[in-house]
């Protein structure tokens, strides 16, 4: 009788399921030449009282992107400074940088291997703040300067010790004087929050 082995069935289909699971997981690892990163244990810090996280990508590479022709990135952050700013031409691979780091601690957080040599190093973040592309409203008449504002005030709202914050070219849609000092007060303030923050400009 089914409904007797009820419960021996669900059973069943839960084990099938993470059987599953870890077959694509795998499958996807393989695909991607992904490698198992370390998982750095946040320590308090002597210095300012925060909680440290580490960075360290080792040739990491875009998942998304062609493996065989990717430019692989090598990345650290937190170990003796906790702001990086990649600065360069458009099309020089700024943005693929920035969202080649969200993206492998957030795989690394889902328990998915990552596409970066091995001895990488990824932390748990309970918090990523992201800022990338021109996310304008034309129903609010938001510019693209405002529109990146707005984001940016909500993020200093929230930001802790615990985030890790990806801003893609700050101070960018204002003039490039105010943008500078606009960015070099945004970063600061980030800082002060005890963050780790990587952003993209052209100052």
């Amino acid at each position: 009788d089914v409904g007797q082995a009820g419960e021996a069935l669900l059973l069943s289909v839960d084990a099938a399921a993470a059987v599953d699971l870890a077959m694509a997981k795998a499958r996807l690892a393989f695909s991607m030449h992904a490698t198992r990163p370390k998982l750095w244990k946040g320590v308090n810090s002597n210095r300012d009282g925060h909680l440290t996280h580490r960075i360290d990508l080792k040739k990491a590479r875009h998942p998304l992107l062609d493996p065989e022709t990717v430019v692989p990135t090598t990345i650290e952050l937190g170990a003796n400074y906790r702001a990086l700013l990649i600065t360069g031409p458009n099309t020089g691979g700024k943005t693929v940088a920035l969202k080649t780091v969200g993206l492998l601690m957030l795989m690394a957080q889902a328990g998915l291997y990552i596409p970066a040599d091995e001895g990488s190093i990824v932390s748990v973040f309970p918090a990523v703040f992201v800022d990338i592309g021109d996310e304008q409203s034309i129903a609010q008449n938001l510019s693209t300067f405002s529109g990146h504002m707005k984001t940016v005030i909500q993020m200093l709202r929230h930001v802790s010790s615990d985030s890790l914050v990806l801003l893609d070219e700050l101070g960018a849609g204002t003039d490039p004087q105010e943008g500078s000092a606009l960015a070099r007060a945004i970063i600061s303030s980030l800082l002060k929050t005890g963050a780790l923050v990587i952003g993209t400009t052209h100052y």
